[in-house]
């Protein structure tokens, strides 16, 4: 820190200002990536499950993408669930599935 000729005041170097500067427009930048990758969630029944192209159609007349490890035991049409996805591409990626009891 620089002292000026008055005892009671004293000044931050100039690259101390910018790196702050700087800093909190980063931050401000990417704070908003977070809320792009955002899971949804859907409450719905299925309307068709197809194993060979690993899709779930459901009754809103969305179909949805599941991982090629996705268990498909217990689902079925008819079966109401509730699906946690993420938009990928255009496609409703499913991250997580639920059996409504």
């Amino acid at each position: 820190m620089y002292q000026s000729k008055s005892p009671n005041r004293t000044f931050r170097s100039p690259p101390m200002r910018i790196l702050i500067a700087a800093l909190l427009a980063t931050a401000s930048i990417l704070s908003p990536i977070n809320g792009w990758a955002q899971s949804v969630d859907v409450e719905a029944t299925i309307k068709a499950v197809d194993v060979n192209k690993l899709m779930l159609t459901l009754d809103d007349g969305k179909s949805y993408k599941v991982p090629e490890e996705f268990n498909f035991e217990g689902l079925k049409a008819g079966v109401k669930v509730v699906v946690f996805y993420t938009m990928v591409d255009g496609n409703r990626v499913v991250d997580d599935l639920e059996i409504v009891q």
